[in-house]
């Protein structure tokens, strides 16, 4: 029997990619807010026995208990977790309020730490957890304009990695994967704007990304072949980080 990795923000595009990556090796859970486009991706991998989560990450109060009741629901245990869902605010500094940060960091961080563990509990997942990738940003360890919010939650997502990787070691592996700049759902609106490509592409040396180049590298991360790589953050752009060029 495979076994089950759990994807969050499932119907996004990155997740879309991981999916059709793992497909071979695993049975899914299907985690998203939009369950008309959970049922279409479950239809789509029937074979990959899916379970459909429909869970607003938002709301962190009753993450635990949900999936503890799915879990249970469905007698599995979930041995991997990929943190796809992901928020992205770009708010200048004099306009970010409460809510900018309490959305986003829900979705980025807190969620996946509740998640994390939850599935680490014996009483709720026999503690079959044993590799987590998060997905987080080269953004996290470099500086942009209305980036505060979202950057700033990709680095707490990479000091979630770094600690947890510490703790929870050797049952578990903690590793994250940090994308450059890539057309999703979530930024199409960003390369719809001819101004934000032109200033973009010429930084990054392999051109920028997509989902399809990012998904083989969180394969890696989940399988035995990287048995001994804990609490890294794995920088996936391109070469976009070691460009100095003028």
């Amino acid at each position: 029997m495979k076994d089950y990795v759990l994807v969050t923000g499932a119907a996004s595009g990155l997740a879309k990619a991981v999916l059709k990556e793992l497909s071979g090796e695993y049975n899914f859970i299907l985690a998203d807010i939009n369950s008309e486009k959970l049922k279409a991706i479950a239809e789509q991998y029937a074979d990959n026995a899916p379970i459909i989560w429909e869970q607003d990450l938002t709301q962190i109060d009753s993450l635990e208990g949900n999936l503890a009741d799915i879990l249970k629901e469905n007698d599995i245990t979930v041995s991997k977790f990929v943190h796809c869902a992901g928020s992205l605010n770009m708010v200048p500094c004099k306009r970010i309020q409460t809510k900018h940060l309490i959305e986003t960091y829900s979705i980025n961080v807190f969620s996946a730490a509740l998640i994390i563990k939850a599935l680490t509990s014996k009483k709720v997942n026999k503690a079959a957890l044993n590799s987590v990738v998060l997905i987080s940003s080269n953004g996290a360890s470099r500086g942009v304009k209305a980036f505060a919010v979202y950057g700033s939650s990709k680095a707490a997502i990479d000091g979630l990695v770094r600690n947890l990787a510490v703790e929870l070691a050797p049952a578990v592996r903690v590793n994250s994967v940090q994308p450059g700049a890539m057309k999703t759902e979530m930024t199409a609106h960003m390369f719809e704007d001819p101004d934000f490509v032109q200033r973009v592409e010429p930084k990054y040396p392999m051109g920028t990304g997509s989902p399809e180049k990012i998904a083989p590298t969180v394969r890696f991360l989940l399988s035995d072949d990287a048995s001994w790589v804990n609490g890294q953050q794995i920088v996936v752009d391109g070469g976009r980080s070691i460009d100095i060029t003028d």
